[in-house]
C-alpha cells in the first residue's frame, strides 16, 4: 500500500468512515479460509456500506472532504450557538452586577509593559444616585444628546458624520458613537478601528438597548469609561483631578471631566488647553437644556420627579 493510500486510510479511520473492527474481522476470514483438512471453504462476500462501499473499503477523496466539511460546519455552529448564548447570559448578568474588570483595564497594563509604561487600576464604583446631575448632563451634552431618543444607534448622527467625512476628504474622521456604542466597546470589547470589532459592537449595542434601561447603560458608563492612563470612572477621576467625590462636582467641573473624553490619556481636565477651555464652556451651556428625567421613569417606572433634579435645586 502506497504512503498516500496509508494517510487517506489514517484520515478515513479518524472520521468514522472506516470500521477498523471489521477490517480485522475481514482479514481473519480470508486468512481463515482455509480448513485444516487443505481443503476451501467459500469466503462470504464482505457486506456493503452506505453508498454501495463495500466495507473496509477506502473511501474516496469526495466523500473524505464531504465529511470534514460537514463536521467542520457542525463545530461552527456549535460555537456560534455558544457566543450568542454566553453574550446573553454576560449581558444579564451585568444588568444587576457591576462589572469588576473590563478588557480595556486588562489591556493597558499590558501596553504599559511593552511600552515601559507601568500603570495600574484605579476605579472606584459610585452609584448614579450619588454622581453630581451635573456630570451626567454634561457626559450626555458631550457625547450623546439624543441619548434618550435613539434605541443605541444614532442614525441621524451616522449620516452627518458620514457627509463631514466626505467634505473633509479624510483629512479629519468624525465619528457618531452614542454613550450605549462606548458602554459596549469598553465593558465587553477592545479598542480599535475594524470590521469585526464594529459589528460586535453594533451586536451589544442592540442586545444592552433590549436588556438594559437607560438608566443603567448610563451608570455603567461613567463608571468604566477611561479617564486618564490606569483612571476607570467618574469617582476615581474626581478624586484624581479636583480631590474630591463625583458628588460633589461643579457645573464647570464636570464639564472640564467630560470635555476630555475623546482623548482622555492626552487632555488633562486639571491643566485644561484653550482647546478644552472653549469646549468646556459649550458643553456646559449645552449641559443646561439636558434633563434627566428619564432617568427616574427607567428606576420607578413612574413620571415622578427625579431625586437627581432635585439635588440641583
Amino acid at each position: 500500500m502506497g504512503k498516500n493510500s496509508r494517510g487517506r486510510r489514517a484520515v478515513a479511520e479518524q472520521l468514522g468512515l472506516i470500521d477498523q473492527h471489521d477490517e480485522a474481522t475481514g482479514a481473519g476470514s480470508r486468512t481463515g479460509s482455509r480448513g485444516g483438512n487443505g481443503g476451501s471453504t467459500p469466503r462470504p462476500r464482505a457486506k456493503s456500506g452506505s453508498g454501495g462501499r463495500r466495507r473496509g473499503a477506502l473511501p474516496s477523496d469526495g466523500a473524505i472532504a464531504r465529511t470534514m466539511i460537514g463536521r467542520l460546519f457542525r463545530w461552527a455552529v456549535r460555537l456560534v450557538a455558544f457566543f450568542f448564548l454566553a453574550s446573553i447570559a454576560l449581558v444579564v448578568v451585568y444588568r444587576v452586577i457591576d462589572p469588576p474588570l473590563t478588557p480595556l483595564m486588562l489591556i493597558r497594563p499590558l501596553e504599559g509593559v511593552a511600552g515601559i509604561n507601568l500603570v495600574g487600576i484605579n476605579k472606584k464604583w459610585i452609584s448614579i444616585d450619588d454622581v453630581s446631575p451635573a456630570l451626567l448632563r454634561s457626559v450626555i451634552a458631550a457625547e450623546d444628546g439624543r441619548f434618550f431618543i435613539h434605541n443605541g444607534i444614532d442614525w441621524k448622527a451616522v449620516d452627518a458624520a458620514q457627509k463631514r467625512n466626505e467634505q473633509s476628504n479624510g483629512k479629519k474622521l468624525y465619528g457618531a458613537s452614542t454613550i450605549t456604542m462606548q458602554c459596549a466597546r469598553n465593558v465587553f470589547l477592545w479598542q480599535g478601528r475594524n470590521y469585526v470589532r464594529k459589528g460586535l459592537e453594533i451586536y451589544f449595542t442592540y442586545l444592552m438597548e433590549f436588556l438594559w434601561s437607560k438608566r443603567r447603560i448610563l451608570e455603567v458608563y461613567i463608571n468604566v469609561i477611561e479617564w486618564g492612563d490606569g483612571v476607570y470612572g467618574v469617582e476615581a477621576a474626581s478624586q484624581k483631578y479636583f480631590g474630591i467625590s463625583a458628588s460633589q462636582l461643579s457645573a464647570h467641573q464636570a464639564a472640564l471631566l467630560a470635555s476630555v473624553l475623546p482623548n482622555p490619556r492626552v487632555w488633562n481636565p486639571a491643566s485644561p488647553t484653550s482647546y478644552i477651555g472653549r469646549r468646556a464652556a459649550m458643553i456646559q451651556g449645552r449641559a443646561a437644556g439636558v434633563g434627566l428625567g428619564p432617568l427616574q421613569k427607567a428606576k420607578t417606572g413612574t413620571d415622578a420627579p427625579a431625586r437627581l433634579e432635585k439635588k440641583k435645586r
